[in-house]
């Protein structure tokens, strides 16, 4: 018989969630095994938040020298090496493969077993030749991209994000299944780095955010020349000569060099034997509650694997967030709640849309009266100083002021988003964001304008105005 380890917590999978539970959980000198199959880091280091961030910032580039005209600055077309942006991706990866690495973790303490694991009743996981039975499980296996049942996909080669990241030729026409935010990101990227591109979405791009903030994206996507298809159905796929082409619901054709497949994502847990340990599961990921605990009390699920009360924020900082949460509860046995209207969301598209706590539609269901508080990006000196002028914040708040939830379509919006995120945090007011101080020019000064527009009714009060007449008389 293998080794028996009794650690006091075992972490399956060493992506965000994992390896942010394990590193905590070892800073205060419990023991801990963290299981891992595939790569440290996980997707969002290999072939997420990192590669796609990277992508994007060379398309960024290539826009700037596409609209440096507007600044009388004389400048080429741009030309994208795909072999060179490719060894860009890697290396990014490379720079930042360290701080997840094996070495870093055993380090810290932890011992890193790298096999599958796999659950053979409700205490006990096999992973190579280590028979664990920890006092508590933590499931952080993450997802993989879902491919949509469209009959002839699996006869294409297609590409998603585990695989796009690594293409060293340029495409030259890109299609892409699926307007959320990883498909428009990609798109946008490889419209900027001079391919055609055909966007395919079932219903609208971007359909969980606030239409007034995709509506901004989509105007952008158009005038770079991105093809949006919204409200489409895709009948079939085939091969043909080289060419993939999409045969739509009515009988239209779309034609592709590469396509990619960007429709959502499925929980990472075949072969966890997930139901030896009598974990239970959903078409979503496994079942936890606001605890993140799942039906077996000893066990965990956090991160993308998770389903239930997470509510399908797949997220890394939201994993990040789980960490936290688990460690109170495992280590320290205090009260964990998870809380969804603290995570913010960014779909790093330009421009960005970034959104933390309840939408309009939300809002209105849960309280009798509510304002909407709006100021457009166009109204900000820096934004007009650099020519982008897309988009604005729109922030709700109760009657009386208290913030409930804002969405912000602008430049960079992912980095004004969490000033509204500590307000909501806080339980602050409209008035506590309007009188604090921004340096000016900022384009984060769009946020404090929305903040002042909830004061701009008293400035319409009788009573306000006659007392500051009579001030006025009285010198």
């Amino acid at each position: 018989m293998g080794e028996i380890a009794r650690p006091d917590l075992c972490v399956i999978g060493a992506g965000s969630a994992g390896l942010s539970v394990a590193a905590i959980a070892a800073s205060f000198g419990v023991s801990v095994i963290l299981v891992e199959k595939g790569e440290m880091g996980g997707d969002c280091l290999n072939v997420g938040c990192v590669p796609s961030k990277a992508l994007i910032a060379a398309a960024e580039r290539a826009q700037a020298m596409r609209e440096a005209a507007a600044f009388g600055l004389g400048v080429r077309r741009p030309k994208t090496d795909f072999a060179v942006l490719r060894a860009h991706i890697r290396g990014v990866i490379a720079a930042i493969a360290p701080n997840d690495s094996v070495a870093r973790y055993t380090a810290m303490g932890v011992r890193v077993i790298r096999a599958p694991g796999r659950f053979v009743d409700r205490l006990t996981l096999v992973a190579g030749e280590a028979t664990i039975q920890a006092r508590r499980f933590v499931v952080a296996t993450g997802s993989r991209p879902a491919l949509p049942p469209i009959p002839g996909l699996d006869g294409v080669a297609c590409l998603t994000n585990e695989t796009i990241f690594d293409l060293a030729e340029q495409p030259e026409r890109l299609a892409v299944i699926g307007g959320g935010p990883i498909g428009l990101e990609i798109a946008q990227s490889y419209r900027r780095l001079g391919c055609k591109v055909v966007v395919l979405e079932a219903h609208r791009i971007l359909p969980r955010e606030d239409r007034e903030m995709t509506e901004a994206v989509e105007r952008q996507l158009l005038r770079e020349g991105v093809e949006l298809r919204q409200g489409v159905a895709i009948a079939s796929a085939a091969a043909s000569e080289g060419r993939i082409v999409l045969t739509l619901e009515g009988g239209d054709t779309v034609e592709a060099s590469h396509l990619l497949v960007a429709t959502g994502r499925r929980p990472a847990l075949d072969d966890l034997g997930l139901d030896m340990a009598g974990v239970k599961t959903q078409p979503g990921g496994i079942v936890v509650d606001r605890g993140l605990r799942t039906s077996n009390r000893r066990i965990y699920a956090i991160g993308d694997c998770a389903s239930g009360e997470t509510k399908g924020y797949r997220f890394t900082h939201a994993a990040n967030h789980h960490a936290g949460l688990v460690i109170r509860s495992a280590l320290f046995r205090l009260p964990a709640r998870l809380d969804n209207t603290l995570i913010p969301r960014v779909t790093y598209t330009d421009p960005e849309i970034a959104v933390v706590g309840l939408s309009e539609e939300e809002a209105r269901a849960r309280h009798r009266t509510i304002r909407v508080l709006r100021w457009p990006v166009a109204e900000n000196d820096r934004a007009q100083a650099e020519r982008r002028v897309e988009g604005h914040v729109k922030a709700i708040t109760t009657k009386d002021g208290r913030i409930l939830g804002c969405a912000i379509a602008a430049p960079g919006a992912g980095e004004l988003i969490p000033l509204w995120t500590l307000a909501i945090a806080k339980k602050m007011k409209a008035r506590d964001l309007a009188g604090i101080v921004i340096p000016y020019p900022t384009v984060s000064e769009i946020s404090k304008r929305a903040a002042v527009e909830h004061l701009r009714p008293v400035s319409r009060n009788r009573w306000i105005r006659g007392l500051a007449a009579l001030l006025r008389r009285l010198g």
